[in-house]
């Protein structure tokens, strides 16, 4: 009697088990599914870039949709970045006025990327506009930085270089969405 107890515990937990681990697998796999689709839309130019980078995000890996994949790009990876740029870029304006154009830009970028999420549901057009835009405040931030080769523009070129790698994911995720 025992011993049938004992084999109706162990078969109860492998069932309960393979319940519990197959909606996670499936879970994995559709996220996966959603992030591939991102990666392959045309404005992607580094596609092992873009894998990298979403698998890595725990938002976009687990994004049972395309609306929250794309959310969680725009507000979780892009916004972010812009803002630490705007951070480094008001503290090297401190230092040397002529960098305040540079945290504007910045600045702007952020605001055009609060503008895409709000728009997301809205608007795809008007959301893959506010993210293409971007574009225009990082070719102004590299402008204005020119050939100086100190280290402070070095390393808002730096930011600026990876700031233009993570708008390509910001304008894909609206274009996959349709936009």
């Amino acid at each position: 009697m025992a011993s049938s107890s004992h084999c109706f515990f162990v078969v109860s937990v492998a069932l309960l088990l393979q319940f519990l681990v197959s909606p996670a697998s499936a879970l994995t796999l559709t996220s996966t599914q959603y992030i591939d689709k991102l990666c392959q839309m045309s404005f992607i130019n580094d596609k092992p870039f873009c894998l990298q980078t979403l698998s890595a995000y725990p938002a976009a890996a687990s994004a049972t949709d395309l609306l929250p994949l794309a959310t969680a790009v725009i507000s979780g990876i892009v916004l972010p970045q812009a803002q630490k740029s705007a951070s480094f870029a008001e503290g090297v304006s401190k230092k040397e006025p002529s960098f305040k154009a540079c945290q504007d830009a910045f600045v702007n970028i952020g605001k055009s990327l609060q503008s895409a999420v709000g728009e997301l549901k809205a608007s795809l057009e008007t959301a893959n506009y506010d993210v293409m835009v971007c574009t225009d405040q990082t070719t102004k931030v590299a402008d204005l930085i020119g050939k100086n080769q100190d280290a402070d523009s070095k390393t808002l070129m730096g930011m600026t270089m990876q700031m233009n790698k993570l708008i390509r994911l910001g304008v894909a995720a609206t274009q996959v969405l349709g936009g």
